[in-house]
């Protein structure tokens, strides 16, 4: 799609790469080296907000691990992650703002990463928000605003980026 004005041109803001384990120790510790020699940084871990009794889950317990990656840092990991599905996504991980979100079921497909037999098979997934130069005003502490319905990216517009971008299939 062609934009005259270089502000309407969508860009990549995160990508956020997520294990969810369901459990602290050793499991959350051997996602956390997972993560860091995927992205190179420090994951941080994620923490259950509420406390579910069937699943063993109490309130403030760490159930999972993420790390946020923005700039060029970002693009190659989500170049390689796309690369592990083959450059295919299925329409249905685009929602109506724009943002994607996939997974893999084990890392061991993604290139430059090898089995470890310490980790074991570990899946995560991908979540990547895509948005217009000028979408600050949104996250600003002082005097915040709404962004106007045509200034959001949709759906097709984020699919048109990768598919220009990043060269996926859309199935």
């Amino acid at each position: 799609m062609e934009y005259k004005n270089p502000m309407q041109q969508p860009r990549i803001e995160k990508a956020v790469v997520n294990i969810c384990i369901g459990e602290g120790g050793e499991r959350l510790g051997k996602a956390e080296k997972l993560l860091q020699t995927l992205t190179g940084r420090k994951p941080v871990r994620t923490i259950s907000v509420s406390r579910i009794p069937t699943w063993g889950l109490k309130k403030g317990e760490p159930i999972g691990c993420k790390v946020t990656l923005r700039g060029p840092k970002a693009d190659e990991v989500i170049k390689r992650l796309l690369a592990a599905r083959e450059k295919r996504l299925p329409a249905s991980s685009f929602d109506e703002n724009g943002n994607v979100s996939f997974g893999l079921s084990e890392y061991i497909d993604v290139d430059g990463l090898k089995y470890d037999p310490d980790i074991g098979i570990m899946g995560l997934n991908c979540t990547v928000t895509i948005e217009r130069p000028g979408f600050r005003v949104k996250h600003r502490k002082i005097r915040a605003k709404q962004i106007h319905e045509k200034y959001r990216v949709s759906s097709q517009e984020s699919i048109e980026y990768f598919k220009n971008n990043f060269g996926v299939e859309i199935e």
